[in-house]
Formats: C-alpha cells, structure tokens, sequence
C-alpha cells in the first residue's frame, strides 16, 4: 500500500532488470555530497565521472545555431523529411573520412544522441526470448536495449591480460544459436581501448555466418590518441546487415544539444526509422545547422581536441603514479579506465563502494566499473573532462586517502 492508503502501482518487470543505472546512482552521491559540503566544510566537488566535456564546441557551429534559433521553423516539430539537409552532410562527411558513399534517403538516419539509436534499434529487431550479444563491460545502453526489449543478452566477458579483444571463440556453439543481433563498439567505453579494425571484421563475419544483424556504436571514431579507430563501415557487410551509430557529443564538445546519426543497411535504417517516429521527433533545425556547420566547416576539431586530452591523460597518469595508483596510459581520449589501486582488496573493495567512499572523502566522483557490466567488477573510470590543475588536485585529493581509506557506506 502506498502512504495515500491505495495499491502500490504494479511495474514491469523489465524495470526490475534494468536497475538503477549507474549514471543515476552516481547522480544521488553527488547531490548529497553537494547538500553536505557547505555545513561540513567539504572542498569543492570535482566530477570526473561522466564524459561531458569541459572543451569549447567549434565557434561556427555555435553561430549556425544562433543565426537559425530565430527563425519560425526552428520551434516547430521536425520530421524525418526536414533532416535532408543534415543528412546529406553526413554522407559527404562519411566519402571524406571513411571513404564510403552512403545515400542520404536510404542509409542515414538523424538521431537524438547515439544513445537512442543503440537503446531503441533492439525493438525494432528483438521478440521477446530473442538472443542478442553483447560485450562485457560495455556501454549501459546496449545492455539496456536489450533488456528494454524484452531480448536474452548474451555477454561476451572482455580481460584486461587480452587487451580487452572481444574472444569470440570463448563462447559455446549454443549461445551462436538464434543470435538475431551483434552489438559491440570500439573505440570502447569504459576500457578506453581503440581496439582494432580485424576485430570487427571478426565480428561481421560471424554476423554473416550467424544469420544476426551487427551494429557498432562508434561516437569515439576521432578520439584516438594512438592507432586508429576501427569502423563497420569499412567493412563489405554493412549495407548487408550492418548499422554504426556515430554522435557529435565527444568529438565536437556538442553533449548537451544531442546531435547524432547513424548509416546503415535500408532496412535497418528504415526499421530504426519507424520506432522513432513512434517515440519522439528531431532535434530543431537550428541544432541541425548547428551540426552541418561542425561537420563541413571544423573537420579538424576533433584532432585539437586529442592534443588537450593527450597531454591531460600523460599528465594524470604520472600524478596518479605518483600517489600510489599505477594506471596504464589509454589509446583512447577522454577516460582512464583504473583498476582498484595496490593496497585494497577488490574482494572488500568493490567498484562501487570505493567511488562511494572516493566521493565522501575526497568530493571526487569517479564510475564504478560495475555499471558498465560484471566484468567491470574491480574498476573506475575517471573522466578528463576538467583542466590540468583541476585534475591533478583530484589526484592529490585521492592520494591523502589513500594513505588511510575509510569505508564509506552506501
């Protein structure tokens, strides 16, 4: 019963497996502290534990933006017709950087952000019951897609001693069996890996072999500090069974205007097509311009972004190291994926309790590895979303801790 005196609303028991999200439970740490620290005298909070960055978007898109905000069509609904324009950039960006022609009325689709196009194609390929693979850690949606579905996810474990290469051949002949869909995504969140382009074609070749649609969720394609990043799009199956899910948020410092697209095969595309014009519209024309502007007019962004964030993980790593926590430089920018530091015991320490006890007594926030998957268990992903002072504080903040951790109680 309810404190009203009626019945409890009955929810799905899809609500159940999805929990509460580690973005939310971070979220409810971090408010609490902020309550706190004026009548106990905390320091300042420093959030290194979402990928928002503090980087400035490209001046040109900021102004596209503006200069259209004014205009009458840019309060209106937007439907998929008037994305034309920003759809026909994306393939002109896509024969530029990947060297692919895709058809801007039939392979490309605008979305709200990535994270909708990875959590909402699962309702438009899924039965409930149907297998869909999926990596372990990975990015929250793609579990949560599965889920949100009704879908069996499948997890493929990623190791550290492997260098976090997805075995496919680790799993049984029977978990291939049914397998309608393949979700992967390198450069990979949380590990911070760039991973590698025979990887997927791996995957896409299993894909084909397996009868399962493979869709790659690649916003990080231009965030590599060494190597280079892999793409479904230089495979032969995309048009096929294929689809890749590319955002503007990291590589354009465009996070907060959700500005997304993804290419891929015409029937993937326009199944995708159909669950969004059930569920929501497009962002305002003015964003979209906004967009065009990014990807025509500052191509090059991306790369000035890589220097900044270069020189903020060498420089962190080294203040890390220099407080007692060895971590492994990323080949990917924006995270440093951290296991649980030498002197504490993950078996007591789990992921979440020391990012609980990280922000009581340090006013850090850092992600505990377990939001990302089990095979997160005994990591945190730390953000380099602040400047080099800021960060290093951080660093220095966790290193007086270290020298006495205290249990923090969840």
């Amino acid at each position: 019963m309810s404190d009203r005196g009626g019945p409890t609303p009955q929810l799905s028991r899809r609500l159940a497996l999805l929990g509460s999200g580690v973005f939310a439970r971070n979220d409810v740490r971090k408010a609490a502290y902020l309550r706190e620290r004026a009548s106990r005298g905390l320091p300042p909070l420093i959030d290194c534990s979402l990928g928002s960055t503090d980087l400035a978007p490209p001046p040109a898109a900021l102004e596209a933006m503006a200069a259209r905000l004014g205009q009458p069509a840019s309060s209106s609904y937007c439907l998929h017709d008037a994305t034309a324009p920003l759809r026909r950039a994306v393939a002109r960006w896509a024969e530029r950087r990947l060297g692919v022609e895709a058809d801007p009325d039939r392979e490309i689709l605008f979305l709200v952000g990535s994270q909708e196009g990875t959590a909402h194609l699962p309702l438009a390929l899924l039965d409930p019951g149907d297998r869909a693979l999926v990596l372990d850690p990975c990015y929250p949606s793609h579990l949560g897609g599965v889920l949100l579905a009704g879908g069996e996810p499948i997890r493929l474990p990623l190791r550290a001693a492997e260098g976090w290469r997805p075995d496919f051949g680790r799993l049984p002949a029977a978990a291939w069996d049914g397998l309608r869909l393949m979700v992967l995504g390198y450069p990979h969140n949380p590990t911070a890996v760039v991973g590698r382009q025979e990887w997927i074609e791996e995957a896409a070749a299993r894909a084909a072999r397996h009868g399962a649609v493979i869709a790659h969720d690649n916003p990080y394609l231009d965030l590599v500090l060494e190597g280079e990043a892999p793409s479904l799009l230089r495979t032969s199956i995309w048009r096929e069974r294929g689809i890749e899910f590319f955002s503007l948020s990291k590589s354009w410092c465009l996070g907060g205007f959700r500005l997304a697209f993804a290419i891929g095969a015409e029937p993937l595309i326009t199944a995708l097509k159909q669950v969004k014009g059930v569920i929501d519209f497009n962002q305002s024309l003015a964003l979209q311009a906004g967009a065009v502007a990014a990807l025509e007019e500052a191509p090059h962004w991306p790369a000035r972004l890589c220097d900044t964030y270069r020189t903020r993980r060498d420089r962190m790593v080294a203040a890390l190291a220099g407080q007692g926590w060895p971590v492994d430089p990323p080949s990917m920018a924006l995270y440093l994926w951290m296991p649980v530091p030498p002197g504490l015991d993950p078996q007591d320490w789990t992921s979440e309790r020391l990012a609980a006890a990280l922000l009581e007594h340090t006013g850090v926030a850092l992600t505990p590895g377990n939001g990302f998957g089990a095979a997160g268990e005994g990591w945190l992903r730390l953000a380099l979303v602040h400047p080099e002072p800021v960060l290093i504080e951080a660093a220095e903040r966790i290193g007086r801790w270290l020298l006495d951790p205290t249990p923090a109680a969840l």
